[in-house]
């Protein structure tokens, strides 16, 4: 095992300060937090972050697994279902015991899948850190269920995704990737397509399968966050997760191709809804090197947020529309730049898909002033600094970060870019990336007869 990086703590309230000791022209880091990065000889990594709260330790344990690395015809929800699964216990520590020592520990646990990875999560007393590492460590290298449990879970997962998808958001999301991927597996959602869903029940061979590939070491990020010693949590570590053997499984994760064409897609609902609206285009993919993806967040709050003029017009002024907002998530690979309307009445829909695509235009010509750029940096800024407001919000916060990156450095990183953004990146990169080429719109309506009546 080997520490790759040591960072120490910055100094007093840097987080919302002007200024630090290292100069008044330098702005500070916005994570702060002394923390340690630890890779063991299997790949396992660790994360352990002092921040500053006595007492309570925050512990996240993010596998790079999501949906993206669903590459097999058929076989696609396995990651959300294995989010499911990892529930099912040990001979060791079946789930009923795995519950008694959380809830002796009185500690708040959860888990959640996502594109790119899939995140288990506990708070609890930091005197109860060891017995929770092992319980985890047991779990994630022992899963043990039969195929009738299996077969429950999989029942279960077909429950969650008939009532996620009787949302219209969703169903609006899963339409829009549906146009916008033709080979990228980010063409299906996290719950993946209803037909393989419906059919999991009869693949517990191949989830025993998925998770010897996935649930390994060099997959696989502890992250230890709150009053925490960095040597203890190592040892730790290395007592309970040392053993746990590398795998050799890498999923082929297919490249998008260019996008050839605009694309228009019809949706319609089986309820009654408000119509809605999204313009979507191919972004790039998260970075902390590179510019644009840092800039296209810039451009969604500066042009498509609440404070945009965009939204006063809409919403405000015109009131066509009760809801506008961008949606541009980060992701391990290109994934589309969207603006989402909620329209009240549908003959208003051609209207505001052109005030909308009026939008994106004027940025390819039209400069940002300047404070207006400055008020969204600053915006960014502090709305990150005001929600790391506990030692859990840190360790949820680095989970999203580190399926990016392996360092809490990333944050840093990211950040200097949104500093470093001017009036000529945004017109470069809209010119780059909003292009007619790459634009999807998707309508959703409530489907009608031909009457004109709803089919409820």
């Amino acid at each position: 095992m080997k520490a790759l990086e040591t960072v120490g703590p910055a100094c007093a309230a840097v987080l919302l300060a002007a200024s630090c000791a290292t100069g008044p022209a330098e702005a500070p880091p916005i994570f702060p937090y002394a923390h340690e990065v630890s890779e063991f000889e299997n790949g396992l990594r660790l994360v352990a972050v002092d921040s500053g709260y006595p007492n309570i330790v925050s512990l996240y344990i993010v596998v790079n697994v999501g949906s993206r690395n669903e590459v097999e015809p058929g076989r696609s929800g396995f990651a959300h279902l294995f989010e499911h699964m990892m529930f099912r216990g040990t001979e060791k520590t079946p789930p009923e015991a795995w519950q008694a020592v959380m809830e002796a520990a009185g500690a708040s646990t959860n888990a959640y899948t996502s594109d790119d990875r899939t995140v288990y999560h506990a708070t609890f007393s930091k005197e109860d850190l060891e017995r929770i590492l092992d319980i985890e460590a047991d779990r994630f290298q022992n899963l043990k269920y039969g195929e009738e449990a299996f077969k429950t879970e999989t029942r279960a997962v077909l429950s969650e995704y008939n009532k996620n998808f009787a949302n219209p958001f969703r169903k609006l999301d899963e339409g829009m990737r549906a146009a916008v991927f033709k080979t990228h597996t980010y063409r299906h959602t996290t719950m993946g397509f209803i037909e393989d869903v419906e059919n999991m029940p009869a693949m517990y061979d191949y989830g025993l399968q998925f998770f010897d590939r996935y649930y390994r070491p060099e997959y696989t990020t502890i992250i230890v966050a709150g009053d925490v010693d960095f040597e203890a949590a190592r040892a730790m570590v290395e007592k309970h997760w040392g053993q746990w053997e590398r795998g050799g499984y890498r999923a082929d994760i297919p490249v998008e191709p260019p996008p050839a064409a605009a694309q228009r897609v019809e949706l319609e609902f089986q309820a009654p809804t408000l119509p809605l609206l999204a313009v979507s285009f191919l972004g790039p993919a998260y970075d902390d090197e590179e510019i644009d993806s840092a800039v296209m967040d810039v451009i969604s709050f500066h042009s498509f947020d609440e404070n945009s003029a965009l939204y006063k017009k809409l919403v405000i002024e015109e009131q066509k529309v009760d809801a506008v907002m961008p949606n541009y998530p980060d992701h391990r690979d290109p994934y589309p730049f969207s603006v989402i309307a909620r329209i009240k009445d549908e003959a208003d829909i051609d209207y505001v898909e052109r005030q909308i695509l009026e939008t994106f235009e004027r940025l390819k010509d039209a400069p940002v002033p300047a404070d207006e750029l400055e008020a969204v940096k600053s915006h960014l800024r502090y709305r990150f600094a005001l929600d790391m407001d506990g030692t859990e919000a840190i360790a949820r916060t680095l989970a999203h970060y580190l399926s990016l990156r392996p360092t809490p450095e990333t944050v840093n990183k990211r950040y200097g870019l949104y500093a470093s953004v001017t009036p000529g990146d945004i017109r470069t990169a809209a010119r780059k990336y909003f292009v007619e080429s790459a634009r999807t719109v998707s309508v959703l309506t409530h489907r009608t007869d031909k009457k004109g009546n709803g089919d409820d």
